[in-house]
């Protein structure tokens, strides 16, 4: 028996289905186009996500008996949201997670940040659904009207594949997708009817929520399947990742290095407050525990590895490594990576990236060894952070996604973090945390403790320390915090 794990990204589908033991018995990808516009607004076409869903399932279930098949959980992009009519129809382009089309709004709303992040967990931001839905309020006039009708449904990328999986009979998301709009009460539990009545948004149409292993409904895939099988999981991915990494105790520390960076920590059973800038959030939930988390997210981390292919300093991302290799060894080159701003624990919006320490020596291998390690850098930032408020070391980090794999980066965070790094032989872990979630609401896996049991690591080899990194690192750090161009 398997499970099928549907994990949707910012920039592809992959359809992976887990057996009995959580290792991968088959994998399947559908690329996913996003839009990106020079005024900061990054969008997808909903249709396209539904697309590229059934193309990825399409291909995993080829020469599959259905029969097979115990339950699906479902992982995607947290954020992104879609706006829909009764009859199922987008009323308006998925907002994608990068977008800044409401900087200057939620520059605005500064003043209601506490009161928010006391509800919430999280900062009026343009990371989080809510800003650019209020921009869409003050911006669109024929989406604020059939709003204001009661006609439109909101929902995460979870809540528009679920309507869809199921012929728009279910209209549900879950705990960790709720806890990443601005408008979900995380104490409580609730969508916080005060933000609602405040931003004028009462009459639009949310999802229950229900906690991320659960029964959900029941699905055929587009009729992929000839009888429906249960959807027993429903989580944002980088929180999926987190239970893939089976970060189940206080303390317990993940990262994903994706389009994006998330680290998240285990908080225990309650929000705890950030002295440094990390947010509260939901990390997972079942139907008798709910997870609470720090979290650091870095806007800029995959992303820019493509920017670079764009500019043609790179023919394909895995040629970073050698490049970053054959740098010159008294490059001070720096990165302030704001491509889309800069996020935890800095949280400067506004601000645009730069390259600094550029000389007429300055090679191609320096450009790409600095974008590295700007990455590095930022996840350092993150680290610190969560150690302040920890008041201790973290003492060990699972680590994982595509540049995870990348040396250069190994050894830079080896030598920067001088702490223990854990990786998996598997490198899909947000669908792997889907997968196991859903296993555990069906009995497929027994309890928590089975579900660590199944995961396998490697410590990464320590290196030795770097006054030079070092250096450069406190370098790096004085730029953000001393050059804050407008």
């Amino acid at each position: 028996m398997y499970i099928l794990a549907i994990d949707q990204g910012t920039s592809s589908t992959k359809a992976i289905l887990f057996d009995g033991e959580g290792k991968v018995a088959k994998k399947a990808v559908a690329d996913l186009p996003t839009d990106y516009f020079s005024d900061g607004r990054v969008e997808q076409d909903p249709y396209q996500i539904l697309s590229s869903v059934e193309e990825a399932c399409r291909e995993v279930l080829k020469e599959i008996d259905g029969e097979h098949i115990e339950s699906i959980g479902i992982s995607n992009q947290r954020e992104t949201f879609i706006l829909w009519n009764s009859e199922g129809v987008p009323v308006y382009p998925a907002v994608v997670w990068a977008c800044k089309r409401s900087t200057a709004l939620c520059e605005a709303m500064k003043h209601q940040e506490e009161w928010v992040k006391k509800k919430t967990g999280l900062i009026i931001d343009p990371y989080f659904s809510g800003s650019k839905l209020l921009w869409i309020l003050e911006n669109e006039p024929d989406v604020a009207k059939q709003i204001a009708t009661g006609e439109i449904h909101f929902g995460t990328i979870d809540t528009w594949l679920l309507y869809n999986l199921t012929n728009g009979e279910e209209f549900l998301t879950d705990h960790t997708n709720a806890s990443r709009t601005l408008f979900f009460n995380i104490h409580d539990l609730v969508w916080d009817a005060e933000l609602l009545e405040k931003w004028h948004l009462q009459t639009l149409k949310f999802p229950k929520v229900k906690p991320s292993s659960a029964f959900y409904a029941t699905t055929n895939i587009f009729d992929l399947l000839p009888n429906p099988i249960p959807i027993r999981a429903i989580i944002g991915d980088s929180h999926a990742a987190m239970f893939g990494e089976a970060c189940m105790n206080q303390g317990d520390t993940k990262m994903t290095l994706g389009t994006g960076c998330s680290m998240l920590m285990h908080i225990g059973d309650r929000p705890q407050p950030s002295k440094e800038g990390l947010l509260n959030t939901i990390g997972w939930s079942t139907e008798n525990q709910v997870a609470y988390a720090w979290e650091g997210a870095i806007v800029a981390c995959g992303s820019m590895m493509e920017w670079l292919r764009s500019l043609k300093l790179l023919d394909d991302v895995t040629e970073s490594e050698e490049m970053a290799l054959k740098a010159t060894d008294t490059s001070e080159v720096l990165l302030v990576p704001a491509f889309s701003g800069l996020g935890a624990p800095f949280w400067q919006m506004d601000r645009k990236a730069s390259f600094h320490g550029i000389t007429f020596g300055t090679t191609d291998y320096d450009m790409v060894a600095a974008t590295l390690e700007t990455i590095c850098f930022q996840i350092k930032a993150v680290v610190e952070a969560m150690e302040s408020d920890l008041g201790q070391p973290i003492s060990q980090i699972a680590m994982h996604g595509g540049l995870s794999k990348n040396k250069f980066i190994q050894q830079t965070l080896e030598r920067l973090l001088k702490t223990n790094i854990t990786m998996q032989e598997n490198s899909d872990i947000s669908a792997q945390g889907a997968a196991f979630l859903a296993g555990l609401s069906s009995g497929f896996f027994s309890d928590l403790q089975h579900i660590a049991s199944l995961k396998s690591v490697q410590k990464l080899d320590c290196s030795q320390e770097s006054v030079k990194l070092d250096r450069k690192y406190s370098n790096w750090l004085n730029l953000i915090k001393t050059t804050q161009p407008k």
